[in-house]
C-alpha cells in the first residue's frame, strides 16, 4: 500500500471529507480538486452560483460530490450547505480548502495528523505569510479579527481569517444561524469555542499569485462593515451567553474531578484499606485468604468502572471468544494513565501486576499491593522468576506493561523484552489487551479529568511457539509493538469518528 493510499484509507476510516466552496474559479478549480483527490477520495464541491465555466469543469471530474446553488449566496451559505451534505453522507469531519489555489492540498496530511492527535478539535491552518504580498487592509483585517476573537472567547489564535481548516462537523454549534458571507468563518470558531470545542493551530504555506492574476470576491468596505457589526453582536453574546457557558464548563470539570477524587478516596481510605488492614493483620495469610483479597479487588474494580463509572466517561470492552481467563497468561497492555490498572482488573481476580517501586512503597495502598502479591520490577525479572512461577502454578496471570511507563500522548512507545522473557521461561501464552481513552481522560502529569470514552479490547492469545517463530526476544518485542500501533490506530479511527 502506498503512502497516498494509506492516507486515503485513514481519512475514510475517521470519516473525514474535503469541502470546497467555489464561485467563478474556473481557472483554478480543476487543478485544486485533482490535487486534493491525490490525498482524499471524498470531496464535496459547492458551486455557489458560478457564472463562468465552473459548472462545466465540475461535470467532467469523476469521484466528486457536487452541490449547486442556482444563485451566488456567499461563502458562509456554501460552507453551511457543504457541512450539512457531509453530515447527510455520514462524515464526521470536514477539511475546508479554498478553490482559488492559494492552499496546498499536501497539507491535508498535516490536518490528518493533527486530527489524530486532537480528535474532536477544530484544526486551523495558520498561514505562513512571510514574503507574501498582501494589502494593508487584509493584514489589518486579520489582526482585527484575531483581537476580537480573543475578547469574545478568551483564546488566542494567530490566524482567524484562514479558510484552510478541519472541522468536527457534529460539533458546529450555531450552524443554522450562520451568516452567509465571509464573516461566517469567524462564527465557525466562536460558537464552538463557547461550547468547549478545542481549537488547535498548525502551520501551513500559502500561494498568492500576482495581484493582476488574483480572483478575489472580498469587498473591503462592505465586508469589513459586516464583520464589524458581527463582532459587536458577538461581543454582546459573549457576555450574556458565551461567558456563562465557559464558567459553567470549567466549574463542571473541576466538580467532576473533585467528586471522583473524593469518591475514590472515600472508597479506598474508608472502605477498602481499613478492611485490608484488619483482614491481613488478624490470622494467618492463607492461600484462601489471598484469593478472597483478589476477589475484593476484582469486584471493587468492576463496581467503579462498570456499575458506578467515572463521571463524564463511558466504559466499554470486547473480549475475543478464544480467551479463557481461568488459564494463566502473560498479559500485556499499552500504558496511558493511572486508570489503566483499574480497567484491566475487571476481567479476572486471578491477575498479578508487576509494579514500579513507588507503587510498591505507596503509603496509602502499598499494603494492599504487597498482600495481593503484586511484585516490584525494580528487583529484576531474573530475581522475580521463581516467585512468578509459583504464582502461575497457583493459577495467576502475570500482567506487564511492555512500554514500562505511561505515554504522554497515547502513542505506543518502545516495547521492552521482559514480558516476552517471562512468557518464554514460564511457557505461557501471551494475552494482548489494547486500551484506549484513559490517557485522554487523565493525561500524564495532569490532575483534572476530561470527558470521553474508555475502551479496552482483549485479543486472541498468542502461543509461545508463535512468538518463537518470530525470532529473538527483541524481534518479538518489535513485532508486537507494530501490531499494537496498527491495532490502536484502528480502534482510535473507529472511536474518534464519533467523538
Amino acid at each position: 500500500m502506498t503512502s497516498e493510499e494509506s492516507i486515503k484509507n485513514t481519512l475514510s476510516e475517521r470519516g473525514v471529507c474535503v469541502v470546497i466552496p467555489t464561485y467563478n474559479n474556473d481557472k483554478t478549480i480543476e487543478s485544486v480538486i485533482k490535487e486534493v483527490l491525490l490525498y482524499c477520495d471524498d470531496v464535496i464541491v459547492i458551486n455557489d452560483g458560478s457564472t463562468d465555466n465552473t459548472a462545466s469543469i465540475l461535470s467532467h471530474i469523476d469521484k466528486i460530490h457536487v452541490v449547486r446553488n442556482l444563485q451566488n449566496k456567499g461563502k458562509g451559505n456554501a460552507l453551511k450547505k457543504g457541512f450539512k451534505e457531509a453530515l447527510k453522507l455520514g462524515f464526521s469531519y470536514a477539511i475546508t480548502i479554498d478553490a482559488d489555489g492559494q492552499h496546498y492540498p499536501k497539507h491535508i496530511v498535516d490536518f490528518l495528523k493533527a486530527n489524530q492527535l486532537y480528535p474532536g478539535s477544530i484544526i486551523v491552518g495558520s498561514r505562513n505569510l512571510n514574503g507574501v504580498e498582501r494589502s494593508k487592509g487584509s493584514n489589518f483585517a486579520n489582526q482585527f479579527s484575531n483581537f476580537w476573537f480573543y475578547i469574545q472567547t478568551g483564546r488566542k489564535l494567530s490566524d482567524t481569517q484562514t479558510g484552510y481548516r478541519l472541522y468536527p462537523i457534529k460539533k458546529l454549534y450555531g450552524l443554522n444561524f450562520l451568516t452567509s458571507k465571509y464573516e461566517a468563518e469567524l462564527e465557525l470558531l466562536v460558537f464552538p469555542s463557547w461550547h468547549g470545542v478545542s481549537i488547535k493551530e498548525i502551520p501551513i504555506n500559502v500561494y498568492y499569485p500576482p495581484k493582476e492574476e488574483r480572483v478575489s470576491h472580498f469587498r473591503p468596505f462592505a465586508d469589513f462593515g459586516r464583520i464589524s457589526i458581527l463582532n459587536t453582536i458577538l461581543c454582546i453574546l459573549a457576555i450574556v451567553y458565551g461567558l456563562p457557558l465557559r464558567i459553567f464548563r470549567y466549574l463542571a470539570r473541576y466538580i467532576r474531578t473533585i467528586y471522583s477524587f473524593l469518591f475514590f478516596s472515600f472508597f479506598a481510605m474508608v472502605v477498602i484499606l481499613p478492611f485490608v488492614w484488619v483482614y491481613t493483620k488478624f490470622g494467618k495469610m492463607t492461600e484462601k485468604k489471598r484469593q478472597f483479597l483478589h476477589k475484593i479487588i476484582y469486584r471493587s474494580a468492576r463496581f467503579i468502572m462498570i456499575k458506578h463509572g467515572i463521571p463524564g466517561t463511558t466504559f466499554s470492552y470486547k473480549i475475543n471468544d478464544h480467551v479463557d481467563f481461568e488459564k494463566p497468561h502473560v498479559i500485556i497492555c499499552n500504558h496511558q494513565s493511572h486508570l489503566d490498572l483499574m480497567c484491566q482488573l475487571i476481567f479476572t481476580p486471578n491477575i498479578i501486576f508487576l509494579t514500579n517501586d513507588w507503587v510498591w512503597n505507596n503509603p496509602f495502598y502499598g499494603l494492599l499491593i504487597r498482600n495481593a502479591e503484586y511484585l516490584p520490577v525494580m528487583d529484576g525479572i531474573e530475581v522475580l522468576l521463581p516467585k512468578l512461577k509459583d504464582l502461575v502454578d497457583r493459577g495467576y496471570s502475570i500482567a506487564v506493561y511492555p512500554e514500562g511507563t505511561r505515554s504522554k500522548d497515547c502513542k505506543i512507545g518502545r516495547f521492552h523484552q521482559g514480558a516476552f522473557f517471562i512468557a518464554e521461561r514460564l511457557n505461557l501464552d501471551l494475552l494482548p489487551m489494547c486500551l484506549y481513552g484513559t490517557g485522554k481522560i487523565l493525561p500524564k502529569k495532569t490532575y483534572s479529568l476530561n470527558k470521553g470514552p474508555i475502551y479496552i479490547e482483549v485479543d486472541e492469545p498468542i502461543k509461545v511457539e508463535q512468538l518463537k517463530r518470530i525470532g529473538e526476544l527483541k524481534d518479538q518485542a518489535s513485532y508486537m509493538r507494530k501490531l499494537y500501533i496498527a491495532k490502536y490506530s484502528c480502534i482510535s479511527n473507529r472511536i474518534e469518528r464519533n467523538v
